[in-house]
């Protein structure tokens, strides 16, 4: 298709979407549900909720109870099939496990998938944060410096008009919430070529990324290393870790298809 279609378009299938929706209203923090729950998450009516639930049990993507309702592990085969239609993702992998090699440091590629980062590929040579971030996991993208460089891509209007309608947490003492600030740090990560964020998403945590370009000069995914600020300040993670970054982002842009993004 040449151009996406929106929710008014008569090409648009409203079922689909709702089943979506429940199957997304499934988190960890709320993975058993009632169906008077999963009709508040979606804002589905009752009867139409439990059309969806039935409908997604009967295909083995839901379990239940009798009276609770839960994702299957068959939900996974969802999430495999974009690892699967996507070579690039396993082509990924030797880049970023050289980047881990060389600087002792956890790499990672995510895409942009608003409001959030999407991780597609992780090489770790130790876990930093407190929650553990595997492919598929999903991180605010105003909050994380791969998001910042992901969002540098965007003309600036849209930039803006995006931050203004996001709540954003302040995860700690350091997290940027003020509008301003924000838009300042990610059209610094456009006019530097990468962004690094200390502190803003976990206490421990920094880390560094730099875009992913393709031959058609588009941002199609974006490449960080973590590291721990006592160990590394930003100072050195400009001077140290940056440039295995930038080396790594132009050996994958070199064996990016012509006709081939990383995009959700």
């Amino acid at each position: 298709m040449s151009s996406f279609i929106g929710a008014d378009s008569k090409d648009y299938v409203t079922s689909l979407a709702r089943g979506l929706a429940v199957i997304r209203c499934f988190d960890k923090d709320h993975c058993r549900l009632t169906l008077t729950e999963v009709a508040s998450r979606t804002e589905l009516a009752r009867a139409t909720a439990r059309r969806f639930l039935h409908t997604l049990h009967a295909l083995g993507y839901v379990e239940s109870d009798g009276k609770y309702f839960w994702l299957s592990a068959r939900v996974l085969n969802l999430g495999f099939s974009y690892l699967n239609s996507q070579p690039l993702v396993e082509l990924i992998q030797p880049y970023i496990k050289e980047v881990s090699e060389h600087t002792g440091e956890s790499c990672s590629v995510s895409v942009l998938d608003l409001p959030d980062v999407v991780y597609i590929a992780r090489s770790l040579t130790r876990q930093l944060m407190s929650v553990s971030l595997n492919i598929g996991s999903r991180l605010p993208a105003l909050s994380t410096s791969m998001g910042r460089v992901l969002l540098a891509a965007m003309p600036e209007q849209e930039i803006y008009k995006f931050i203004k309608k996001q709540k954003i947490n302040k995860f700690t003492k350091h997290t940027l919430t003020d509008d301003s600030l924000i838009l300042n740090e990610v059209l610094a990560a456009r006019s530097q070529g990468y962004s690094l964020v200390n502190e803003e998403l976990e206490i421990g945590l920094s880390s560094v990324s730099v875009p992913i370009i393709n031959k058609q000069g588009k941002a199609v995914a974006a490449i960080n290393i973590s590291s721990q600020p006592q160990k590394m300040d930003k100072k050195r993670l400009k001077e140290e870790l940056l440039p295995s970054l930038q080396q790594a982002a132009a050996k994958i842009a070199e064996v990016l298809p012509v006709d081939e993004s990383l995009s959700l």
